[in-house]
């Protein structure tokens, strides 16, 4: 794959990097569309989106330290700080939760109703999260495990190995693609969605249940170091978690009315 983008000397662009970046900016575009048309001042949004942002990749680093910490981590404390770790996309459901948690307060501190603005960040999350996916693709982490079908992918870059520790010449599930897929589906989904007036909840609870549905399901084609608890990974864990908690804003939405195309602005 093409983990860097751009070399010169010892400087380098990563391409996990840009395309996260521009993740935020297609995410950042989405959610202030969104806003403007649902009366939510665009300004405000446009900075919660950059600090989601931010506490996502703080939570996935973190997460992921977490997970690994008996497998890696622990014998090997300094990777905490290595290229590597820095290059890893981390667990998305870490920094799905650090990302709640921080835009809820951030939402309270400006009078932002919750489930109103979450519904408004819906779209984008999925945008976002899938072309940041295809960054993972580039840069060859989150691999998937050995894999004999006609569409495995087989890593060669010197690169890649070096900075993520993909293995070479080994044919894998493309975990990075089957996810990317997956998002932009439910941002289709999503962005018609948007265009019915439904009950507050209705588009974060979707998109917690049909994206943790998906991870849910890669992760059995995903290769990794966390441990299993019940025979299932501490991240399918987490995705069952929020696919319970999309059940509660989805049903909570269905009570506030029956869908109905929305008036355009």
């Amino acid at each position: 794959m093409f983990p860097k983008l751009l070399s010169i000397g010892n400087f380098y662009l990563p391409a996990y990097g840009a395309l996260v970046a521009l993740g935020v900016l297609a995410g950042l575009k989405v959610s202030g569309s969104l806003a403007k048309r649902r009366g939510i001042n665009v300004d405000v949004i446009s900075n919660l989106v950059v600090v989601c942002a931010l506490s996502g990749l703080v939570g996935a680093k973190l997460a992921m330290i977490i997970f690994d910490w008996e497998s890696h981590y622990r014998k090997n404390v300094a990777d905490i700080f290595s290229i590597s770790t820095l290059q890893a996309a981390g667990v998305f459901q870490g920094g799905l939760a650090l990302a709640i948690l921080v835009g809820w307060w951030y939402m309270r501190k400006h009078g932002l109703p919750f489930l109103k603005t979450a519904d408004v960040l819906a779209p984008g999350i999925s945008l976002g999260h899938g072309i940041g996916r295809l960054g993972c693709f580039a840069a060859g982490c989150c691999w998937g495990a050995q894999c004999d079908r006609p569409w495995a992918v087989t890593f060669r870059s010197e690169d890649a190995a070096a900075l993520t520790g993909v293995p070479l010449g080994i044919p894998l599930h493309p975990t990075q693609l089957y996810e990317a897929f997956a998002e932009f589906v439910i941002f289709g989904l999503l962005w018609q969605r948007s265009r019915l007036k439904l009950g507050d909840g209705a588009q974060i609870g979707f998109y917690l249940v049909t994206y943790s549905i998906v991870r849910f399901g890669v992760e059995f084609v995903r290769s990794h170091a966390q441990e299993l608890v019940l025979g299932m990974s501490l991240t399918q864990w987490m995705s069952l978690s929020f696919v319970a908690l999309g059940l509660v804003y989805w049903r909570r939405s269905a009570t506030a009315g029956t869908p109905t195309l929305a008036m355009r602005n």
